[in-house]
């Protein structure tokens, strides 16, 4: 295959890649953090941390690039997306993929780094992000891939820092797949209309009236199984309080989608890095205050 990818398109290739918009990074970064965080019982290694954060942004770069090349012949038919690279043109299908296939490698790479056990996780993580943005076409519950990839590096972090995967870190796993699949839906329903037209399927349209309650009740489990993860390690209560703050936060998303507008449901979902940041923060805040 013709080599395509050229230096002189390298501002298409950081706009394909979403570089311009790290929302997306956030989402995946802060429940990376809460496992290394966890698993280190305070500040992880600082080589396995720069190993993910980096091993972050290039998986969350990858999602995008070959997100927009399952989607390039319907793109255009959506208001919010119709201006992205491939389908403006300013990307070819070919450069897509081979910038694809860059970033897999760099992130091979990145965790050839680590020990055996994350290297093997390493091999589903790459299949849930290369298969998610095809499975609009093949189900209602894309946001659960979705949520399933952007958790994969909690069982990754706590098998590079503690080489097994603990039960908190699977009841974290599941905590973070609950949220997900909330914010992504809130994230589908500002493209709803234009998907039921271009009969791309997502959880916004299978929820259909009911999705402000479902996206409740998964609110309302992520923050259960975040207080059983706390409850399961004997944490303390700067986390508790940081989990009073995350559904403080959850209630104001509430308020926002409640009349299911498309800005006000682009800033709900948004506004949820902010959740994994204060979760964050709770953590750091206990294990400091127990040195």
């Amino acid at each position: 295959m013709h080599v395509e990818l050229t230096a002189k398109n390298l501002g298409a290739y950081w706009q394909l890649m979403r570089m311009d918009k790290p929302v997306g990074i956030y989402l995946l970064l802060w429940p990376t953090l809460w496992a290394l965080i966890i698993a280190a019982q305070g500040m992880p290694p600082l080589v396995i941390t720069l190993i993910f954060i980096a091993g972050v942004v290039v998986m969350r770069s990858a999602g995008c690039v070959i997100n927009d090349y399952a989607d390039r012949k319907v793109d255009g038919k959506v208001e919010r997306t119709a201006q992205r690279p491939i389908v403006s043109g300013k990307v070819s299908a070919t450069e897509a993929l081979q910038l694809f296939a860059l970033l897999i490698f760099v992130a091979f790479v990145l965790v050839l780094f680590l020990n055996w056990l994350t290297i093997l996780l390493a091999v589903p993580a790459v299949l849930l992000a290369a298969s998610y943005p095809f499975m609009k076409r093949y189900t209602h519950m894309p946001q659960a891939v979705l949520g399933l990839a952007f958790g994969w590096a909690i069982p990754m972090a706590c098998a590079a820092v503690l080489e097994t995967v603990p039960a908190w870190g699977i009841v974290l796993f599941v905590a973070n797949l609950c949220w997900t699949i909330a914010y992504d839906t809130m994230y589908a329903m500002v493209d709803r209309n234009d998907d039921v037209k271009i009969g791309v399927k997502s959880s916004a349209i299978l929820f259909g009236h009911y999705d402000r309650y479902i996206i409740g009740g998964l609110q309302v489990a992520t923050i259960v199984l975040l207080t059983v993860v706390a409850e399961m390690l004997k944490l303390t209560w700067p986390v508790y309080l940081s989990i009073l703050c995350c559904l403080g936060l959850f209630v104001l998303q509430q308020k926002q989608i409640v009349k299911r507008e498309r800005k006000a449901c682009f800033q709900a979902f948004l506004d949820n890095h902010r959740v994994g940041m204060v979760f964050t923060v709770g953590l750091l805040m206990h294990y400091l205050l127990m040195v």
